[in-house]
């Protein structure tokens, strides 16, 4: 299993992005909040594009925005391994898809708790990630929703169905509990867990 370890808990961001850099955690998940598609809102990208002074790993950016194509060509320019949208958005989703891939970036839709799994299919054959949210979008601290894990399942089943290698991420309310709803995903994103915990690597071990 891997691990992409979430900072929006955090209270001292470059402390928390060092310490994680010294772990094994393959991805640094970072969201974006623009207070508009979910309330909160996150520091400007003006701020956020320093993080490369202290991480080198890779990242995992979850866009909880309403205009992703603001945002995308700015988060391409750094160490950007995954570019997540949220398929509940109006604006057009597969010209935001195709814009991730022209800079040869993996793309990725995020799927809010009650939102069908079915809403996936028109855009199975760009997608590289399916990220299943566990808590509704735009606040950390949540605690997992337990039908989440039948909805994995669903997801897991439906890109087997379409032939589609895309992995399956599951973010919210992950711990070492309900790690154990998710066996069937690829990746766990975990924030509250491993950031206000003593111990980084081994809240992230726990996981694996």
């Amino acid at each position: 299993m891997k691990v992409s370890a979430s900072f929006l808990s955090s209270k001292n961001i470059p402390e928390d992005l060092t310490k994680l850099n010294n772990t094994d955690v393959d991805y640094i998940h970072v969201d974006i909040m623009d207070g508009k598609f979910v309330p909160n809102k996150t520091m400007p990208f003006r701020e956020m594009r320093h993080i490369y002074e202290y991480t080198s790993k890779r990242l995992d950016v979850h866009l909880m925005v309403e205009d992703p194509s603001k945002y995308i060509p700015l988060y391409a320019e750094l160490n950007t391994e995954y570019i997540t949208i949220h398929v509940e958005i109006d604006e057009d989703i597969l010209k935001d898809l195709e814009l991730i891939k022209s800079y040869s970036i993996k793309c990725g839709l995020a799927i809010s708790p009650d939102t069908k799994v079915n809403e996936l299919i028109p855009y199975l054959p760009y997608l590289d990630y399916v990220l299943v949210m566990s808590v509704y979008p735009g606040k950390g601290g949540q605690e997992f929703i337990l039908e989440t894990e039948e909805k994995i399942k669903e997801v897991k089943a439906l890109l087997n169905s379409y032939n589609i290698k895309a992995v399956v991420s599951v973010d919210g309310g992950i711990n070492d509990i309900t790690k154990d709803k998710c066996k069937e995903a690829d990746i766990l994103v975990a924030g509250s867990y491993i950031i206000k915990s003593d111990n980084f690597q081994e809240k992230i071990s726990s996981l694996r």
